[in-house]
C-alpha cells in the first residue's frame, strides 16, 4: 500500500495529465482534413464568411455570455486550413488602426457582444468578451469613425465578472 506521501503527489500529478489532456474544440482538427469533420463535432456554424483566397471562415461563438469563438478557415476544396480561438488577446492585436474597416473585424472575431455609437467621439464601437491569459475576464472593443475605419482598440475588465460592478447592471 502506498503511503500518504506518496498518494497526495501522486493524485496531483494524475489530476494535472487528465486536464492537460482534455483538448479545446480548436485543438482537434488537422489541416488538410474535410470540414465535415468539424461540422460533425461542433455542428453548423453560426457564422460563416467568405475569405479572399476563395475560401471560408466558419465561426462557433459563446458570446454573449462566453468568452471563445472558434474559427476554421476552410480553403476553396473545403479541406481545413487551420482551426483556432480568436477571441485572444494575440489575435486582437492584429487589429491595424487606421487601415482595418468594420468588415476586417467581423470576418476575424464574428459579431460582437454588444455595439455601441459615442455621438461626441464620433465612434462606433464594437465590443467582446475574451478570457486574458486564462485567468482574466475582459472586454476588447474596436473602434471605429464614420467611414468604418478603426480608430482605436481598447481592453477593459469585464463588469460581468467583477462583484463590485454587478449591482449596476
Amino acid at each position: 500500500m502506498l503511503s500518504k506521501a506518496i498518494r497526495k503527489p501522486a493524485a496531483a500529478m494524475a489530476l494535472a495529465l487528465l486536464l492537460t489532456a482534455c483538448a479545446q474544440p480548436w485543438q482537434n482538427y488537422q489541416a488538410g482534413a474535410d470540414s465535415s469533420t468539424i461540422t460533425a463535432k461542433l455542428g453548423p456554424p453560426k457564422e460563416v464568411y467568405d475569405l479572399p483566397n476563395g475560401g471560408k471562415r466558419l465561426m462557433w461563438p459563446t458570446q454573449p455570455l462566453g468568452e471563445v469563438t472558434t474559427a476554421a478557415d476552410i480553403d476553396a476544396s473545403g479541406k481545413i486550413v487551420s482551426v483556432r480561438q480568436v477571441l485572444d488577446e494575440n489575435e486582437f492585436f492584429k487589429a491595424q488602426v487606421g487601415t482595418w474597416t468594420r468588415k476586417d473585424v467581423l470576418i476575424n472575431f464574428g459579431r460582437p457582444v454588444e455595439t455601441s455609437y459615442f455621438p461626441l467621439m464620433k465612434r462606433e464601437v464594437w465590443t467582446y468578451r475574451y478570457m486574458e491569459a486564462n485567468v482574466w475576464y475582459m472586454m476588447y472593443s474596436f473602434y471605429f469613425d464614420d467611414q468604418g475605419t478603426l480608430r482605436l482598440t481598447q481592453k477593459t475588465p469585464d463588469p460581468l465578472h467583477d462583484p463590485d460592478q454587478r449591482n449596476f447592471f
